[in-house]
């Protein structure tokens, strides 16, 4: 019987573009089912009761859910191809670790970047380039997180990419300047399909931060 795959997503969400990207990079067909965030639909409330959040992940009939989890699960449902987390324990672990950071603080801090204004935005563009500045050296001399190949760190952290004019713009700063090896990297992933194809216009990107900033009553 043929996997039935369906991803319950929103465009601009970088969780979501991990998913995109795993499932890329393993050749996995799926249905992509674009999601009205501010009017969820009953799929989405039946196939993640708890968090009502997207992305989810629905593999004949039954839902994943949790950007990160989600990309543990592609990984083992489909491990004939690409494999994204390595075998080894300790390495395994440290992916595991690595991926938890991102969201934990690349993800806060680029946040309030574009939520906030003032000495709270400063502080959070000194947090965030300190949290890139980590990644580069966890990087340190490999082409990709995972080594010779796209690894699980880099499909966590690539999506933010297409964030980053977003983030430079509003916060007026340059994240080349500060952290060359992070866009060299990213440059290096756009040249694979699975995360050129997923990741989305900065430009549009963009607009749409604008548009949540006077959703928010920053600007």
């Amino acid at each position: 019987m043929a996997d039935e795959v369906t991803l319950l997503d929103f465009w601009a969400s970088p969780f979501g573009i991990r998913v995109r990207v795993a499932l890329a990079e393993k050749g996995v067909k799926y249905e992509y089912s674009e999601q009205d965030l501010r009017n969820k639909s009953a799929l989405l409330l039946q196939m993640n009761p708890v968090y009502k959040k997207i992305p989810t992940l629905i593999h004949n009939g039954r839902s994943v859910c949790e950007s990160l989890i989600i990309v543990q699960y592609v990984d083992g449902a489909w491990k004939d191809k690409a494999p994204l987390l390595p075998s080894d324990p300790y390495q395994r672990a440290q992916s595991l670790f690595w991926g938890d950071f991102i969201d934990k603080k690349v993800f806060e801090y680029s946040k309030k970047i574009w939520t906030t204004k003032g000495e709270d935005m400063e502080a959070a563009k000194k947090d965030f380039i300190e949290c890139l500045k980590l990644l580069e050296g966890e990087l340190g001399d490999k082409p990709y997180f995972g080594g010779e190949n796209l690894g699980y760190v880099d499909v966590a952290f690539v999506p933010f990419y297409c964030w980053f004019y977003a983030f430079e713009t509003c916060g007026n700063f340059s994240i080349e300047a500060e952290c060359p090896k992070i866009i060299a990297w990213a440059k290096r992933c756009m040249l694979k399909e699975s995360v050129s194809k997923s990741l989305q216009d900065p430009k549009k990107v963009y607009e749409f931060v604008l548009e949540l900033r006077k959703r928010f009553g920053v600007d």
